[in-house]
């Protein structure tokens, strides 16, 4: 079975061009506080506690073919983020989709790249308010960008090189609340320098016990004994990963959400990732050992990548752009 090339979908056919835009919005829009301005003219204030302190949550949701996929849970997962780390959004629901809508629009994006937070924001200066979490200023920030996939078709195609982390494991989960989709990423980075140390692609971080978390940016699924497996605690309760469930069930495919070994994978008939940034993404090695006798993307993978494109093209989940935006 052949992977569809979305990538190259994406950049030649005439149902994703991008459409007529002002001209400083051709590479995309953002919104900072209060008012709409150019991708690249966006800035955030220095003293933001989201920027020196890392403390704040974010989402991103994919457009293609001029639709949201899953706005809505997206938006409902970003507002359970909110909550748990204790930010309040300075919009309605309502208001925060408008302004997601016209970022898109303004930019003419068929495909795009939909990133928004609330971060802390602005402290108090008064004495002792630095505990109290509504004497801040809480801050809401996003943009719209050109869809850009996390690998493109050809590696998608023969399956990404996978490292399971030795140097680092992932943040507990009663340190930073990996449901709450937010800022801390440096133990995923040093991940990704310890993958590239070892001639990976990409890296899989465990748990202080050995049992898998998650991947840099990305949930990580395993079929073993012909069942699709992820694991279960410990990490981002992903939208892509909530369709692989969907997707698995039209399918046929069993699948099961329980703690995971890190040995289990090497041993495990096929391996894939899930992100919006990538949709469905097979591995071919784990830690230099080659995934079953395929020797590339596995069958089960591109199964559920070719029907998770096939179907959002044709609609599946999905929210019209509001294109009429890009006037007001």
């Amino acid at each position: 079975m052949e992977l569809i090339r979305a990538h190259e979908i994406m950049l030649n056919a005439p149902e994703h061009k991008q459409l007529p835009c002002a001209p400083e919005y051709a590479f995309g829009a953002a919104y900072v506080a209060d008012h709409f301005c150019p991708v690249f003219e966006a800035s955030i204030p220095f003293y933001d506690a989201g920027f020196f302190h890392a403390d704040a949550v974010y989402d991103v949701v994919s457009v293609s073919r001029g639709m949201f996929f899953r706005l809505e849970e997206h938006q409902t997962r970003f507002a359970k983020a909110c909550d748990t780390i204790r930010v309040k959004n300075p919009f309605t629901r309502e208001r925060e989709a408008d302004i997601l809508h016209e970022l898109v629009a303004r930019a003419g994006l068929r495909d795009a790249y939909v990133w928004w937070t609330v971060t802390r924001g602005m402290p108090p200066m008064g004495r002792n308010e630095m505990v109290h979490p509504e004497k801040f200023e809480n801050r809401f920030y996003g943009m719209a960008i050109p869809f850009v996939f996390m690998f493109d078709d050809d590696q998608r195609a023969s399956g990404v090189d996978l490292i399971v982390c030795r140097e680092h494991i992932r943040i507990p989960s009663r340190a930073v609340d990996p449901r709450a989709k937010n800022f801390h990423w440096l133990d995923m980075q040093m991940a990704l320098f310890e993958a590239g140390d070892r001639g990976g692609e990409w890296a899989v971080l465990t748990n202080v016990d050995g049992y898998l978390a998650e991947a840099t940016g990305a949930n990580i699924f395993a079929m073993i004994d012909g069942v699709v497996v992820t694991p279960d605690t410990g990490c981002l309760e992903g939208i892509t990963r909530q369709s692989v469930f969907d997707l698995c069930k039209e399918l046929g495919i069993p699948t099961d959400a329980r703690p995971i070994h890190a040995d289990e994978l090497k041993n495990a008939d096929e391996v894939f990732m899930t992100t919006t940034a990538g949709s469905i993404m097979p591995a071919r090695s784990v830690d230099g050992t080659p995934l079953g006798d395929h020797g590339g993307a596995g069958e089960t993978a591109i199964a559920l990548h070719n029907r998770y494109w096939e179907k959002r093209w044709a609609g599946w989940h999905g929210t019209p752009v509001r294109y009429e935006l890009a006037g007001e």
